[in-house]
């Protein structure tokens, strides 16, 4: 396969999330949700390969985009999986995907209280051994060239403000899901302009902890 077609299939997937699907976190037939998908560029290779493919976005002329996507490469599916919606208060059951992507999204957290409330209405709709992939800007390396504003943001050197996690909160994040690393937790520093950090975590098969 050359470079041109292996993008034909993928899109422009995070490189992060594409090392998932390399480690067979998301095995074939796999109900999945991409919530804050933007214009789907993390959906391309998931509507080609036939997974269960469902997301959401506050923005509705991004979940207009990744419809006419998913028209294109996934006929078969119904128009109502992709929709507008605030990840703090999901319309969908308890546990009802197997994974659950926020890729650069939770970073738009007005403070902890909200990233709290995204994080476990996303946890509600995953299932017992079900995975989290999420991927967000972060203190991580970055301590000194980021200005506080309060309440967990920080206005970065690449001009934009962004609420920051660091090891320390998605680890205590983690221990009170009740959920287990399956990687540890990467960040990769942006130039000294920003920080990204990849949480990725499997939902205990006991009964959940509340957040």
């Amino acid at each position: 396969m050359t470079p041109s077609e292996l993008r034909s299939w993928v899109g422009d997937m995070d490189i992060y999330l594409f090392d998932q699907l390399l480690h067979d976190r998301f095995p074939p037939g796999t109900r999945l949700l991409d919530a804050g998908c933007g214009d789907g560029r993390n959906l391309v290779y998931f509507l080609r390969a036939g997974y269960d493919v469902y997301a959401v976005d506050r923005a509705p002329e991004a979940v207009a985009v990744v419809r006419r996507l998913a028209a294109a490469l996934a006929p078969a599916l119904p128009e109502d999986r992709f929709r507008t919606d605030s990840l703090e208060e999901l319309h969908f059951p308890d546990a009802y995907f197997d994974t659950v992507i926020a890729s650069a999204v939770l970073h738009f957290a007005t403070d902890p209280q909200h990233f709290g409330r995204m994080v476990g209405e996303l946890w509600r709709v995953l299932r017992p051994g079900g995975t989290f992939f999420a991927r967000m800007a972060s203190r991580n390396g970055i301590g000194d060239h980021i200005h506080p504003l309060g309440n967990g943001r920080y206005a970065l050197p690449d001009g934009t403000e962004r609420f920051l996690v660091d090891d320390e909160l998605l680890l205590g994040m983690t221990s009170v899901l009740g959920g287990e690393l399956l990687d540890s937790i990467k960040t990769v520093n942006v130039q000294g302009l920003r920080c990204m950090s990849t949480w990725v975590v499997r939902k205990s098969t006991q009964e959940q902890v509340s957040t």
